[in-house]
């Protein structure tokens, strides 16, 4: 199946360069990456193409303009420039180990979308911390031990644990996410009406749950490590609102979202 990993970024090439750096060392590489770059300055660009040069995959840098947190059009912007029958979102501040695109297509399911975990990487260890500690369980366990990191419990591997299916919006996350590339186009993409930080993701969830696809996540597989940084997140009151109101109705169809209608 062939899989397009696309990844949300925001000046912060310093965290986007272990990202990528980490997506190039899979058990099981993605067809493609497509970076949505929600209005970074060049210093980004630079980096970008500078990994494109060695990728070993294609890479595609979609970019637009900073008009403030616009998450959501980055992102439709970025599907519509994918081609994976399935596809990964990814932030760009979220370093993943060797096993996350083979995670991620072991769980894929008709009918269901996959809800990634994360760890925190916590602020005294983020400039030591890249693909080489994501993959290293005695340095995991290490900084587990010594609270760098949080949410630990999502490093173990059980080999007899398995995936929850449910239609709630707690946890939605699109920091680690993944779907069929139909099913987002058949709900049309995120919401774009959301502009600022917060509650897109949930929208995005909610409609897919309205379309008939359950929530699928695996607490110790599909994990990501958030590289700790300062953070705005206050959250829109209209986004608040936007939400309520896709709660409330019985539309899986967003009017302005991949394709735009009146």
């Amino acid at each position: 199946m062939r899989v397009s990993l696309i990844i949300t970024t925001y000046n912060n090439p310093g965290a986007l360069s272990k990202v990528v750096e980490s997506a190039a060392h899979q058990t099981r590489l993605p067809e493609e990456m497509v970076i949505a770059d929600d209005g970074s300055r060049e210093d980004t660009a630079n980096l970008i193409k500078h990994f494109s040069e060695n990728a070993p995959f294609p890479v595609i840098h979609f970019w637009q303009e900073d008009k403030g947190f616009r998450a959501a059009k980055a992102r439709n912007e970025a599907v519509k420039r994918s081609t994976g029958e399935y596809v990964i979102l990814l932030d760009g501040d979220c370093v993943v180990n060797r096993h996350f695109i083979a995670d991620h297509l072991s769980l894929a399911e008709r009918g269901c979308f996959v809800q990634g975990k994360r760890v925190h990487v916590n602020r005294d260890v983020v400039a030591s911390f890249g693909q080489g500690q994501a993959n290293s369980v005695p340095v995991l366990v290490g900084m587990a031990l010594t609270f760098s990191i949080s949410n630990t419990h999502h490093l173990l591997r059980l080999p007899s644990s398995f995936a929850v299916k449910n239609r709630e919006l707690k946890g939605i996350k699109s920091c680690n996410m993944s779907f069929f590339r139909d099913d987002i186009i058949a709900v049309n993409g995120f919401n774009e009406d959301f502009v600022g930080w917060g509650n897109e993701d949930s929208d995005l969830a909610c409609r897919f749950f309205k379309y008939g696809l359950r929530k699928k996540v695996h607490q110790f597989r599909a994990i990501c490590f958030h590289l700790w940084h300062p953070t705005n997140k206050t959250a829109s009151n209209g986004n608040k609102e936007l939400l309520g109101a896709a709660i409330a109705s019985k539309e899986f169809f967003c009017k302005n979202g991949i394709r735009k209608e009146d």
